[in-house]
């Protein structure tokens, strides 16, 4: 089993990690610095996964939430390197577990068609009570 902390605030060599981890993946290709810095800050519940030999964030995820009825994940993320060592596990049992999530009614988030077995597997399903996704189109 790899040797990392969890933390709950990042340092600014955290950040710029953050920012690198975010380059890779298509729906955060284009977040920048100072909006990561203002999102992380915003956000109720970070969670870091810190390697504990090269203080590298190895993993990420956070959470807004009102702490009783509703619960939203975002941006649930592996560094590609450490990816199938338990990495995911982690922050889902860090963030399940955590007192600001555990005892909310209704904790949600949203994946990709491949990652839904693997959220299943955590406890997660597509069965919302017919709800369904919507997104408020800003006009640009």
């Amino acid at each position: 089993m790899m040797n990392y902390k969890v933390v709950e605030e990042l340092n600014d060599k955290q950040l710029d990690d953050l920012h690198r981890l975010f380059k890779n993946e298509w729906w955060t290709t284009t977040r920048q610095p100072t909006e990561i810095k203002r999102m992380v800050d915003n956000s109720s519940l970070v969670i870091g996964l810190i390697n504990n030999e090269t203080e590298e964030l190895i993993g990420f995820a956070r959470v807004i939430t009102d702490t009783i009825y509703r619960a939203f994940i975002f941006d649930v993320i592996a560094n590609e390197n450490y990816r199938n060592n338990g990495i995911g596990t982690a922050l889902m049992n860090s963030i399940l577990e955590h007192p600001l999530v555990r005892d909310v009614d209704r904790v949600e988030l949203y994946c990709p068609d491949r990652l839904v077995p693997y959220y299943e597997k955590v406890g997660f399903s597509t069965n919302v009570n017919g709800s369904n996704l919507m997104r408020y189109n800003k006009a640009k």
